[in-house]
């Protein structure tokens, strides 16, 4: 057992909350630096700096792997006083939005590595998931997915941006129908889809939808509810357009704390819990919603999403 100090010392090191934020993942997982770098989203100079001071203080060890070094919490070697002082700091920790994100985010990487480890067992398949992503990226199986909709649907992308979802669904539809109040989006929109002739685009706000009541089958906000004053008044209005029966989709962030997105990117918004989400879903006229986290893709930098899926009611 590693000696016991004074609980002051250790504190200290547990004061940035950064170094909490790596605790929290290697009292759960055995990690390298890079793996550390994926789940965090952080440099690795500056998960190096953490590492050391932690290691310094007795907060985590490390053993050699090849020509890696795999970081944890000693555990049971802590002493009593300092388990305590750690296990109510995980309580805080795990329970804000970037510490239930890296958890998650942490959960895919160890996945993965799992997923490398077996595949001599399966070396086709292995070889097959690494060609498929190299041929046609990770987005692949979620494109085709458009192909389950209803082909006779018409299908409002609502804040369309330069119609990526559009473009996923014009193929397997009757009609899509694009929205969006920027003509700089809608510029770039009306270029990508122009080799549909199912796609026709409006010009107007997520408030006021130019379009008439229960026009749609279905209707997709796709990361655009952050960006509006009142996601109330545009689920409403989604409401207004789908028809009764037809569906709503929704896809944006889970909570987060990255407050510079509201500077840097316009966000209005710091993501949606689910109770949030499903009581505006329920005021706007929705029932049968399902909220379900995606899988964080470890390539990317941005907060973990969720997809809603809701009935206009009859």
């Amino acid at each position: 057992m590693i000696q016991s100090r004074p609980i002051f010392d250790r504190l200290s090191a547990l004061a940035d909350p950064t170094r909490s934020r790596l605790l929290l993942l290697l009292d759960r997982h055995e990690l390298t630096v890079g793996e550390l770098c994926s789940a965090l989203q952080l440099p690795q100079s500056t998960v190096s700096r953490h590492l050391r001071t932690l290691s310094d203080e007795h907060w985590v060890t490390a053993r050699a792997e090849g020509t890696s070094r795999r970081y944890t919490m000693p555990g049971a070697d802590l002493d009593g006083s300092a388990r305590r002082l750690w296990h109510l700091v995980r309580e805080q920790v795990g329970a804000t939005p970037s510490g239930r994100n890296d958890l998650a985010r942490a959960e895919r990487v160890v996945h993965e590595r799992r997923t490398t480890s077996q595949s001599f067992f399966s070396t086709r398949a292995g070889q097959w998931d690494r060609v498929r992503s190299e041929l046609y990226g990770r987005s692949a199986d979620h494109a085709s997915a458009a192909a389950l909709v209803d082909p006779t649907w018409i299908v409002g992308d609502l804040g369309c941006g330069t119609g990526q979802t559009a473009a996923g669904f014009a193929p397997f539809v009757n009609r899509v129908v694009c929205v969006d109040e920027s003509s700089a989006m809608l510029s770039a929109a009306r270029k990508r889809l122009s080799v549909f002739d199912n796609v026709e685009l409006h010009s107007g706000s997520m408030e006021r939808v130019p379009l008439d009541d229960a026009a749609l089958d279905a209707a997709v906000l796709s990361l655009v509810l952050h960006f509006v004053v009142d996601p109330a008044a545009v689920l409403a209005e989604a409401a207004r357009v789908v028809r009764p029966g037809g569906v709503l989709l929704v896809i944006d962030m889970l909570p987060h704390e990255r407050d510079e997105y509201r500077s840097t990117m316009g966000h209005i918004w710091l993501g949606f819990a689910e109770a949030q989400m499903m009581e505006w879903l329920g005021d706007a006229g929705f029932e049968r919603a399902r909220i379900v986290p995606l899988s964080p893709d470890p390539d990317a930098k941005g907060p973990a999403l969720f997809s809603a899926r809701a009935v206009r009611r009859l």
